[in-house]
């Protein structure tokens, strides 16, 4: 069975997760985290949708355990709880 080819994302504070598989979050997020610290941007935006809720939770817990998200919240724009806004720690 072929994997699929690999999805380039772009580094820009947003990332749109209707893309990935679910189980692929926890590598992506804390991959996400670096690459935009590592590009000096510290606010960044993961659209997750609304649905049940599951990806937000996942997303949210992902957050929890990073070391370099300072805060975070839903966003507070026309998406509603379908983003999570973070601020990241510049250290």
């Amino acid at each position: 069975m072929n994997e699929p080819d690999p999805i380039e994302v772009p580094i820009n504070g947003v990332l749109d997760l209707h893309l990935f598989n679910p189980k692929e979050l926890g590598d992506l997020i804390p991959d996400y985290i670096e690459a935009c610290r590592e590009k000096e941007i510290y606010s960044i935006r993961i659209i997750h949708g609304k649905g049940k809720g599951v990806l937000r939770r996942t997303v949210h817990n992902l957050l929890d355990r990073n070391p370099h998200v300072k805060s975070y919240s839903l966003a507070s724009d026309r998406s509603g709880w379908g983003a999570t806004v973070a601020e990241l720690a510049k250290d």
